[in-house]
C-alpha cells in the first residue's frame, strides 16, 4: 500500500478513540470494544484490512484514545498504516482532529469509518467513492425494511411512515476539504455557545451546506455496539469462511545424556526430566508438530522451511516463536484457527499433571480460546524407542477455517 498520499488521492480515516461505554454498561469491563478479539483478530484490525487492500485507498489512518497505544500497537503490528492521531472528547471532536492531521498529506477525499463495523466490503468502497463524482458527500446506507412505530413505555402510540427512511452506515465518502471545513465551521460555532451534537460527519456536511448522497450499504456491514452485536459478529465471520482445511504435524526428539539438562520443554512448558531433549531449537515436540500442521492448512511448506535448522539464529529458539509465526500466516488469509490437538508420546515425563498448562500456553500462543485446544498424551506399551525411554515425539492435527477465494 502507498501510504504517500496525493491530491488526487483517498485515505481512510478509522475512528476508535472511542470507550465503548454502552458495551461497558452491559458488564463488559477491560479493553473497549474495538480491541476485543473477533476470530484470533481484533475488531479494528479486522475494520481496516478492507481499506488497506482496496486499490483505491492510498493510506489509512486510525484515531485513537490517548489511552490505547499499547492496544493499538498490539492490535495493528505489521500493518503498513499512516502513524496514529489521539482523538477528542467526543467522536465528532475525533473526527475533526483526524482530517487536521491530514493537511500535509492533501487527500482529494476521506472515507470515515467505525472501528466497530468490521465487515464493510470493496462494494461498498467503490460506490462510496464513485459518488463523491456527484456529491461533496456520500454515505453508506440500507433503506427501512421493518414497520416502524412509536411508543410510550410499552403502549404503541403511533405508525411512523418508513418510506424513504434509511439507516446510515458507515464508510462515509468526502471530499476532504469540503468535510475539513464543514467540521472547522462547526467547531467554531460551537466554540461560541452552539450545542450540535451531531450523530455522525454527514449531519456536520448538511449542516454547513452540503449535499450528501446515499449508496447502498449491507445488512451485515452492522456495527458492534453490544456483546450480543460481538456474538453475531463471530457466527457472521465463520459463516463466511467456507474452506475448512485439516492439516497434520508429526515430531520426534532423542533425549540427550543425563545430568546435561534438568527439563524437557513441552508444549510451551518447561517440565522437570533427568534428560532433556536434543534439538536445533528448544526441541518442543508438541509446538513443532503444532507448527506444521497449521502450515500444512495453507500449503506454506514445512517448520523447516521457514525456521532451517541450519540458520544459528534458531540455535536454541523458543518454539513459540514457531508456533506464533505459523497462526500469524493463517490470520493473515484471511483465516481462523478452529482447533488445534496435540497427542504426546512418551513414557516420561508425566504429561496429565501439566495437561491443562499447556493448553493454556498454546492457546495463549496461538491466540485461541482455551477450549479450540486439545492435549492428550499415551505411550507406545513399551515399544520401539519411545517405550525404550529413548525419546519424545507428538503428532497434532490442526482445523482450519479460510475464505473461500483464499487460494
Amino acid at each position: 500500500m502507498n501510504t504517500h498520499a496525493t491530491e488526487t488521492s483517498c485515505i481512510a480515516l478509522i475512528v476508535a478513540a472511542g470507550r465503548g461505554s454502552r458495551f461497558a454498561a452491559a458488564g463488559n469491563p477491560g479493553a473497549p470494544k474495538q480491541y476485543r478479539g473477533l476470530g484470533g483478530m481484533a475488531v479494528l484490525r479486522r475494520a481496516a484490512l478492507p481499506f488497506l487492500t482496496h486499490p483505491k485507498v492510498s493510506g489509512v489512518r486510525v484515531v485513537i484514545h490517548a489511552d490505547d497505544r499499547a492496544l493499538y500497537n498490539e492490535a495493528m503490528a505489521g500493518l503498513e498504516l499512516l502513524p496514529p492521531v489521539h482523538g477528542g472528547e467526543a467522536r465528532q471532536d475525533s473526527v475533526r482532529l483526524g482530517l487536521e492531521s491530514l493537511a500535509g498529506q492533501k487527500p482529494g477525499a476521506v472515507l470515515i469509518h467505525d472501528a466497530a463495523r468490521p465487515f464493510v466490503d470493496a462494494a461498498i468502497i467503490d460506490r462510496s467513492l464513485e459518488a463523491l463524482t456527484r456529491h461533496p458527500g456520500a454515505i453508506a446506507a440500507v433503506p427501512l425494511a421493518d414497520s416502524l412505530k412509536r411508543g410510550n413505555s410499552d403502549i404503541v402510540t403511533a405508525a411512523v411512515e418508513r418510506e424513504g427512511l434509511w439507516r446510515a452506515q458507515t464508510p462515509q465518502a468526502f471530499r476532504y476539504a469540503d468535510i475539513l471545513a464543514a467540521h472547522r465551521k462547526v467547531a467554531a460555532a460551537e466554540n461560541m455557545g452552539y450545542d450540535r451534537g451531531f450523530t455522525d460527519d454527514a449531519a456536520v456536511l448538511e449542516q454547513a451546506g452540503g449535499t450528501v448522497g446515499l449508496v447502498l450499504g449491507s445488512e451485515d456491514n452492522f456495527k458492534i455496539t453490544t456483546e450480543a452485536d460481538l456474538a453475531r459478529a463471530e457466527r457472521q465471520l465463520l459463516a463466511s469462511l467456507g474452506d475448512i482445511r485439516t492439516g497434520f504435524g508429526v515430531d520426534v526428539h532423542a533425549f540427550g545424556p543425563a545430568g546435561e539438562q534438568s527439563h524437557v520443554t513441552l508444549c510451551g512448558l518447561q517440565i522437570p526430566s533427568p534428560r532433556g531433549l536434543v534439538g536445533h531449537s528448544d526441541a518442543d515436540v508438541g509446538l513443532h508438530a503444532l507448527t506444521d500442521a497449521l502450515l500444512a492448512c495453507i500449503g506454506d511448506g514445512d517448520i523447516g522451511s521457514h525456521f532451517p535448522p541450519s540458520d544459528p539464529q534458531w540455535k536454541g529458539a523458543d518454539s513459540a516463536v514457531f508456533l506464533r509465526h505459523a497462526a500469524s500466516l493463517v490470520k493473515a488469509r484471511g483465516g481462523v484457527i478452529a482447533h488445534l490437538d496435540v497427542t504426546v508420546l512418551c513414557e516420561a515425563p508425566k504429561v496429565s499433571p501439566h495437561r491443562e498448562a499447556m493448553r493454556g500456553r498454546i492457546a495463549e500462543i496461538a491466540g485461541l480460546a482455551i477450549g479450540r485446544v486439545s492435549v492428550k498424551a499415551t505411550t507406545t506399551e513399551k515399544l520401539g524407542f519411545l517405550g525404550r525411554g529413548e525419546g519424545i515425539a507428538a503428532q497434532a492435527v490442526a482445523t482450519v477455517r479460510l475464505p473461500a477465494d483464499a487460494f
